[in-house]
């Protein structure tokens, strides 16, 4: 017989709000965003009026760990789906706030018309009429006692018949009364059998992540302030893309007095967007940095109390691995080596969020650069091997596949040799003349203007501080940071008239960051007709493109693009043979920008 790894009750729901206001069941704000808009919510509350079916939560019991007397203490439910739904009730029932994706507290109000049994999502209109209760919070609150409130309401709506609104708001109140069921998962399942149950039985959820898991493990760990720890993730998370909302964070006076608050004070100032962490990535780089591990699911196990070598579960590991997390969050937090790391992504020409398009990519980097402090590295030895390093995984797509592996093996050789001698063992392996010569070049035959290599083609501009494509006075950086253009050599509409497909006119060998007034002069003009106008306007002739009227300028904005030599006499037969030398002219520019970092 398959031995069941689980159990299945119904409990009032009443009984499980309560549990969940006492901690009994853990349900992190950050796991699931609230996603329901007020119809969502409503339904819902409908469906349990008229006695409907809403499916199972499920919770997942935490494992036991054996304390330092020998017993063992028993874990609190983890909440790991349903968390929309109890989510509803303490909005709908209990008025409670809601935080959406945009980190904004608001109010889902669902009102009922006692007398057509009708819900609906409160608004003006139905505040103004008598026939409404406007909020059905009102009905649930303890205070309220139903014979005044079935009074009131027919006092206000005399045509009411007093014993059908006595019936349906008795039937209303009587929801917390209603069962859900609660599927418990054992306590000794691992972390990735728990995704697969939770995939299995709701196959329409969003699956569960590692980073999910640990957030919940610390909402249920009061004992090692697990549950600060969480908060603490989310509101660094929160301020990072919402500093306005530092006034509503400070309103929770418990969290303003912990260690965590005043570590991300500073972000009720901080304007810089060029990496704001999620709280998976905050978890990655604390974890990786701190525990020299890159599987989250390992993380998970520490938090229980997991010993890999007895596979028990043991109070000192899950009490030290809090410990050690939360020292590995304050230094993520740290306003000066945050702002430092930035500082160094933008020195390696990095300096729009729009060039950044792998956030794994700038994780291990800011794992690189906390490893590294805490080896009491030279300030400008870490700032050229995380630059070099950022640029390196950015160019060979290291953490696009399987991120966790190459974190757990790129953090293991970097303790075990050194940075600095596994980088240049990478770049040997990674960064040779082929590539540079051959590999590079043929990455770069793509359309896609988000490619790494042509945001690295733009790091490079920016680094060398140079102009735009025919600008005498904006830099590359000037355009990238207000209201950047990417615009063709050889224009689009002149392509597209001679037959070109999609694919072959948008190539990042015929991308230039450009001025609009400059694109719109040449309109859809051949190379050779606007370049030979270029020319004549470096030997006195009247401007038509840009502000560049002297020879030596023209030139060296157009090697500052790699652009080929005789553009003045290119046309439509010549355009295979420009991609395939500004391609080569573009790797050898991002080669010497790279050697520069």
């Amino acid at each position: 017989m398959p031995i069941q790894r689980y159990s299945v009750n119904q409990h009032p729901i009443e009984t499980l709000l309560t549990w969940i206001k006492s901690g009994e069941i853990a349900i992190p704000e950050i796991q699931r965003p609230f996603v329901w808009n007020g119809a969502k919510v409503r339904d819902f509350i409908d469906s349990l009026y008229c006695g409907y079916p809403v499916g199972y939560l499920i919770a997942w019991r935490n494992p036991d760990i054996r304390l330092k007397d020998g017993t063992q203490s028993t874990g609190k439910r983890v909440l790991i789906d349903g968390q929309q739904r109890v989510t509803a009730l303490l909005a709908a029932l209990l008025g409670q706030q809601i935080v959406g994706k945009d980190y904004k507290r608001k109010c889902i109000t669902i009102a009922f018309h006692p007398g057509e049994e009708k819900f609906e999502v409160t608004n003006p209109a139905i505040r103004r009429d008598r026939g409404w209760i406007a909020d059905i919070a009102s009905v649930f609150a303890p205070d309220t006692r139903m014979r005044q409130l079935v009074d009131k309401y027919c006092e206000v709506n005399p045509e009411a018949n007093k014993y059908d609104i006595d019936e349906h708001l008795d039937r209303l109140r009587g929801i917390r009364n209603n069962s859900l069921g609660l599927i418990e998962l054992n306590a000794d399942l691992d972390v990735e059998t728990v995704a697969e149950i939770f995939v299995r039985i709701n196959s329409q959820g969003v699956p569960l992540n590692a980073a999910d898991f640990a957030m919940s493990k610390m909402a249920a760990s009061e004992k090692y302030n697990g549950h600060q720890l969480r908060k603490g993730i989310d509101y660094f998370c929160h301020l990072a893309i919402a500093p306005e909302a530092h006034g509503d964070l400070a309103k929770d006076d418990e969290f303003v007095n912990t260690k965590y608050f005043r570590a991300m004070e500073w972000l009720k100032h901080e304007k810089e967007d060029l990496y704001d962490p999620s709280y998976t990535d905050m978890l990655r780089v604390a974890f990786t940095s701190e525990f020299k591990r890159g599987r989250l699911e390992d993380l998970v196990a520490l938090l229980s109390g997991r010993n890999f070598e007895t596979r028990a579960f043991e109070e000192a590991i899950a009490e030290n691995s809090f410990h050690r997390l939360e020292e590995a969050i304050l230094r993520y937090m740290n306003e000066t080596d945050f702002k430092h790391f930035i500082m160094i992504l933008r020195s390696a020409g990095f300096v729009d969020v729009s060039m950044i398009r792998s956030q794994n990519t700038v994780n291990f980097a800011y794992i690189l650069y906390l490893t590294l402090r805490a080896k009491g590295t030279k300030p400008a030895e870490i700032e050229t091997l995380v630059r070099r390093w950022f640029v390196m995984s950015v160019l060979t797509g290291r953490y696009t596949g399987s991120p966790e592996t190459a974190f757990g093996l790129d953090i293991r050789n970097i303790e075990e040799q050194n940075a600095s001698a596994y980088l240049d063992t990478m770049e040997r392996a990674e960064l040779s003349d082929a590539f540079w010569d051959v590999g590079l070049p043929q990455q770069m035959d793509t359309p896609v203007a988000s490619s790494p290599y042509f945001n690295v083609f733009l790091a490079s501009q920016v680094k060398a501080n140079d102009k735009g494509f025919l600008s005498r006075d904006h830099t590359v950086q000037n355009l990238l940071e207000g209201l950047s253009h990417i615009h063709h050599v050889f224009p689009r509409a002149y392509l597209k008239k001679n037959g070109l497909s999609r694919n072959r006119y948008n190539q990042i060998a015929n991308y230039v960051v450009m001025q609009s007034e400059i694109n719109i002069a040449i309109r859809d003009d051949p190379p050779e007709t606007y370049f030979q106008a270029l020319w004549k306007q470096c030997e006195g002739g009247k401007p038509q493109f840009g502000g560049i009227t002297d020879a030596d300028q023209l030139r060296a904005n157009l090697a500052a693009h790699c652009i080929p030599q005789g553009m003045e006499e290119a046309s439509i037969h010549d355009y295979d043979k420009f991609l395939q030398e500004r391609r080569a002219l573009m790797a050898a520019k991002i080669r010497d920008y790279y050697r520069a970092l």
